[in-house]
């Protein structure tokens, strides 16, 4: 596969606190600088486009993934890297996760809900052993590591799901826990 990859989970809009686009951005920037590609939903949209856009504007390789049904809501980005176009979103979100070695979660909706629980539902049934990280800007995934727990506590998953998400503060946290990654 090359250069260590990197899939992003994140909102198609930049959500209300500039915090969550600036930290977009420092992701996006911060993942070419360290030499990893980025693979992604393929808008240019919303905090996709701003993560997306760092990482070319500082020299990164872009992997886009898209439906055919999203190419014009989510402004289809293709001066990427790749892109490839799917016809269904069953099939972005499994082709962004194989085309990944790691997993990070920027604020989003419901969208990025749907694709980090579909890759946390993989992993706790042994479909990858790839790491997930809640890149928490500004405590904004609070309410989902809290449901997460209560999930676990109302006994309807192991503890083991917890160990499955690591939650990181901030976008250099979230370079140092890949870098150490992708140096092994």
């Amino acid at each position: 596969m090359g250069s260590f990859s990197v899939c992003v989970y994140c909102g198609a809009r930049p959500g209300r606190d500039p915090a969550h686009e600036a930290a977009a951005t420092d992701l996006g920037t911060a993942l070419a600088e360290a030499g990893m590609r980025l693979v992604y939903g393929a808008g240019d949209v919303g905090l996709m486009g701003a993560v997306a856009r760092a990482a070319q504007m500082a020299g990164g390789e872009t992997f886009g993934v898209i439906p055919t049904h999203l190419l014009d809501r989510e402004q289809g980005k293709r001066d990427l890297s790749r892109l490839v176009i799917t016809e269904t979103m069953h099939e972005r979100k499994k082709v962004m996760v194989m085309n990944a070695d790691a997993i990070v979660m920027l604020p989003g909706g419901a969208g990025s809900l749907d694709e980090f629980f579909e890759a946390l539902t993989w992993r706790q049934l042994g479909l990858h052993s790839k790491p997930i990280y809640l890149l928490n800007v500004a405590g904004y995934w609070d309410p989902l590591v809290r449901l997460v727990d209560h999930v676990i506590a109302e006994g309807f998953a192991e503890d083991s799901l917890r160990g499955f998400i690591d939650v990181v503060p901030d976008v250099p946290a979230c370079i140092t826990a890949l870098s150490a990654l992708s140096a092994d």
